[in-house]
Formats: structure tokens, sequence, C-alpha cells
């Protein structure tokens, strides 16, 4: 058995920390001999280092399904990368509106400072705020030439604060072929290539490990873990997960803040 789960929102709390119950029940995982794998939109530098560094965890797949890593060798296995043309794409339609631009790639989330010092005003959640302040790394100059510093440029987000912004670029990202659009912050979009999806890296992982889709079971709250809710034999929704991704669950468990992925897993486990 294989347990793929998102973080915020599902596996941490709101305050964004992991619960005792489900550190409890990655011990059981390893102690079946079953694995867990972080399934996230965050960077990989941004997975809590209890999970990477948790015995039952052996891959993790960040930037919302563009990477997936061997924690053994902390190499990526697998890329499906946004890449810089459709970047520089997407980088032209944020110009002249108030909106930031996070870069993630190589593993690490990016942004420019004029934004990175303003980030307060994006983010009215405050340990919100405090993740995307210790997450990225601010650069200063054009962000066109910071880019060509990049390697693997894998996903994009825009966070803004006037509806208008977002209304006109869901519009403009409709030009930039073979993306996906998703969204795990209502202020927010990210987009990634097409195939970078939770799902097709859930699918892609348990090929890759000889792992049946239907011994697969994955916990999520929000728009961008339906395709892997979807793909697991599984899917589970946390109680305080979108209506829309409890409608495309197997099973809802408890909430977040009540460590209802580790309840349910114990007792999958117990079965």
């Amino acid at each position: 058995m294989i347990f793929f789960s998102d973080l915020d929102g599902t596996f941490l709390t709101s305050r964004k920390e992991a619960p005792e119950g489900n550190l409890a029940a990655l011990d059981a995982i390893y102690e079946a001999g079953a694995q867990f794998v972080p399934c996230t939109g965050r960077s990989l530098t941004a997975i809590p280092k209890v999970l990477l560094k948790h015995p039952a965890a052996r891959y993790a797949v960040s930037a919302n399904g563009a990477t997936v890593t061997d924690l053994s060798t902390g190499k990526a296995i697998h890329r499906c990368d946004l890449g810089h043309e459709r970047t520089r794409m997407l980088l032209q339609f944020a110009e002249g509106r108030d909106v930031t631009f996070d870069l993630f790639a190589d593993g690490h989330v990016f942004e420019h400072r004029k934004t990175y010092d303003r980030l307060a005003e994006f983010a009215d959640d405050p340990y919100q705020l405090e993740l995307m302040r210790s997450i990225r790394t601010p650069f200063d100059g054009e962000t066109e030439a910071f880019m060509t510093t990049l390697e693997h440029i894998e996903r994009i987000s825009y966070f803004w604060y006037d509806p208008a912004d977002c209304a006109a670029l869901l519009e403009a990202v409709q030009q930039v072929p073979d993306i996906s659009v998703v969204r795990s912050v209502s202020n927010s979009i990210e987009i990634s290539d097409a195939r970078a999806t939770k799902g097709e890296a859930l699918s892609w992982l348990c090929s890759h490990l000889g792992i049946s889709r239907a011994d697969a079971v994955a916990f999520g709250d929000n728009i961008n873990d339906i395709p892997m809710i979807e793909a697991a034999g599984t899917g589970v929704a946390v109680a305080n997960a979108e209506d829309e991704t409890k409608g495309a669950a197997d099973a809802v468990c408890g909430t977040n803040n009540n460590a209802g992925v580790g309840a349910f897993i114990m007792q999958l486990l117990a079965e």
C-alpha cells in the first residue's frame, strides 16, 4: 500500500504544523512496510524536514506534480517542466498588473523583491504569510534576466487582491499551449505543464514502483488535489475540503486540524 497526501490544509494544520496523530500514522506506515509520499504544490525545499527525513517517505512529489524526487539521493527521477519559453509568455501577462510572479524552479521558489516586500498585502492569513516569506528567495534586477540562471522552471503562480486581475489573467493564459491551471489558495492561480498534475505524478510513481493504483490512497482538500484523488484507488477528502474536492472523493476523513489523515490511515492499517 502507498499513501499520497497533500500538505497545506490536509496533512498540516492551519498553523502549518504536522499534528502528532499524523506523525504517528507515518510510524505505522513504516512499520507496516508501506510508503508515504508528500504530494504538494510546494517546492521540494519547502516540504517540512520532519516529513522528508521520515523513513516512511522515500519519494516526494512537488510543484503540483512537476517533479518527483528520490529522497535517498535528492535527485529528480521524473520531470514535467513548464520551461523558459512559456514562462516568458506568462511573465508578460503579469506586467502592468499588481500581482506577484512566483517562480518555482530547481526545487526552490523565487520572487522579485518588489513583491516579496509586499507579501502581507497578498496574504491575510498570518500562517500563510509566514510560510510564503520563509520559502521564497527574493531577487533583484530584471525577472527575465534572472530566469536565464534557472535550469528547471517547474511552475509559476500569481497572487492578486483585485478580482479584475484574476479575470484578466485567466483569459490571457489561455494563449499558452499545453498548460494546467489550478489553485490551492483563493486569490492565486498555479500554472504548470499540462502533464504536471498530482494525479499524473501519482500514476507515474506507482508504475515506476510496480504498485497498482488500486493500492494507492490519496488525501487532499483543494482543487489541485482532485486529479490525485481521482487517480488513486481510494481518494479521500478531509472534512475541511472544498465541496468540489469532496465530490471527487471516495471517502471523507476528519479535518486537517484534528489529524484526520492520520486517523484514516490508522484505521486502514488496522483493517
